[in-house]
């Protein structure tokens, strides 16, 4: 089998920052301006951290492709963390979005398009209600305090390598059986209420459950966020369904990044029943929204709390936010839902999907690598490793940072924007087959020459 050298890795790596650098300098100016009054220069700190060669600046991105201010095009494979998976500029969103706009955008009131979004949901995913926020994180807070206050417990079971988005109590990992932060600045106290274990391990969960005053457990369906997937092994979801109904406990199911992966997502594909499920990201065609579904029972405590008019304040769920569903995240989503992330379009994608994994496994077998690929519909991609991870512990321990960063800033300057080191490549539906098979073909010219 062919092993790729460390020093090779370096090499490559510091030749290509070189050329990316060398070849934008008007990214490079503006992010010297920007320094003036942005740290890293950057509106997101995330932005700094990402990119091995740093960010580009960018002009414009229409369907599947970006431009930087330097006039480079990149087929963009990572899909802003796949919040861009519809595609960029998608004209009947716009077009919605602008005719909404200039008669309303936010109202701290519903609009029919909000009764009708609700509906298509209900349709799709099969809960019968539906709450809105502005991002996934914050549902995922959200469904955490109902869950808390429903069940009257406090602590949350999560699994090692999630990713939950920026909430203290989701921001830490596990290392020779201790949890630690995944950053600084949480309070010292954020992790007395998590509970992390390893994904796939229904005995540990249940040893928990059963050790625990365990108000929830808050998973993905499938663990994208780790440099690659982490797939459910047969009767791991409805090991966990079953758990929760035995201790009391409710299951919220986070698929902000992988609704997109099927028609309703795979709560559908897959037959699972969650109390909470949670979307967000793509669903919005580009205007940030969060989502949240229920059942009737997480409804009725909800509605029956709030209906006394002798609860106060402080007798409610903390929930809820002045931007949260607003008329523009209707129209936007309503378009999306209906014209853009249909049944046909995600039949059409997950064969690129297929595509992809297909050509990763010929590449990697022309080069005799020890490595494979997983298959997730949209968010197929490929695995350092010929044996596919059950959880995080065998995830990182084949996961290379400074292979992936070679990986990542060699494409970039061949035309493909991957970037992000803990998120493989995503279809967008904007995407086609030859985009797919340019992908391939620069991935194999990187892989040739760091294995040559």
């Amino acid at each position: 089998m062919t092993e790729i050298d460390s020093k090779r890795i370096s090499a490559i790596t510091a030749r290509e920052i070189s050329r990316f650098r060398a070849e934008r300098p008007k990214s490079t100016a503006l992010l010297r301006r920007a320094h003036r009054t942005m740290p890293h220069g950057v509106p997101m700190a995330w932005m700094g951290y990402f990119y091995p060669a740093g960010p580009i600046v960018v002009a414009q991105a229409n369907g599947a492709y970006l431009t930087d201010v330097d006039g480079h095009r990149y087929l963009d494979m990572n899909l802003a963390d796949t919040s861009m998976a519809a595609g960029y500029g998608i004209e009947s969103v716009a077009d919605a979005v602008d005719r909404q706009f200039r008669i309303g955008s936010q109202m701290l009131l519903p609009t029919e398009e909000t009764i009708e979004v609700c509906e298509m949901l209900t349709d799709r995913f099969s809960l019968p209600y539906w709450q809105f926020t502005l991002s996934a994180s914050n549902a995922n807070m959200e469904a955490i305090r109902i869950a808390r206050a429903q069940s009257g417990r406090d602590k949350i079971l999560m699994f090692d390598g999630k990713y939950h988005g920026m909430l203290d109590e989701s921001l830490h990992f596990l290392e020779d059986g201790r949890m630690l932060p995944e950053s600084t600045g949480l309070a010292a106290h954020a992790a007395d209420g998590t509970v992390l274990v390893q994904y796939n391990d229904l005995d540990a969960v249940e040893r928990a459950l059963a050790e625990e005053p365990v108000a929830c457990i808050l998973v993905e369906a499938a663990v994208t966020n780790v440099g690659g997937v982490i797939l459910p092994e047969a009767g791991f979801h409805a090991g966990l369904r079953r758990l929760t109904r035995q201790y009391g406990a409710l299951l919220i199911l986070d698929e902000a990044h992988t609704s997109v992966c099927a028609y309703g997502g795979l709560t559908r594909t897959w037959g699972l029943e969650p109390d909470i499920l949670v979307l967000g990201k793509a669903l919005g065609g580009g205007i940030p929204i969060g989502i949240y579904g229920f059942t009737s029972e997480v409804r009725d405590f909800l509605q029956g709390e709030s209906s006394n008019d002798t609860y106060s304040w402080r007798q409610r769920v903390a929930i809820g936010g002045t931007l949260f569903g607003n008329a523009l995240q209707m129209t936007a989503t309503k378009v999306t839902l209906d014209q853009v992330l249909t049944e046909d379009n995600h039949a059409r994608v997950n064969k690129l999907g297929s595509l992809l994994a297909d050509g990763i496994e010929d590449i990697v077998e022309r080069l005799n690598l020890p490595w494979s690929a997983y298959r997730l519909y949209c968010r197929s991609g490929y695995h350092p490793a010929t044996a596919l991870p059950r959880n995080n512990i065998e995830m990182a321990a084949v996961h290379d940072h400074k292979l992936r960063n070679a990986i990542h800033v060699y494409l970039a300057n061949r035309g493909v924007w991957e970037a992000i080191d803990s998120a493989s490549p995503a279809v967008s539906f904007a995407a086609t087959a030859p985009d797919i098979n340019f992908y391939l073909a620069r991935l194999e010219e990187c892989l040739t020459e760091l294995c040559a």
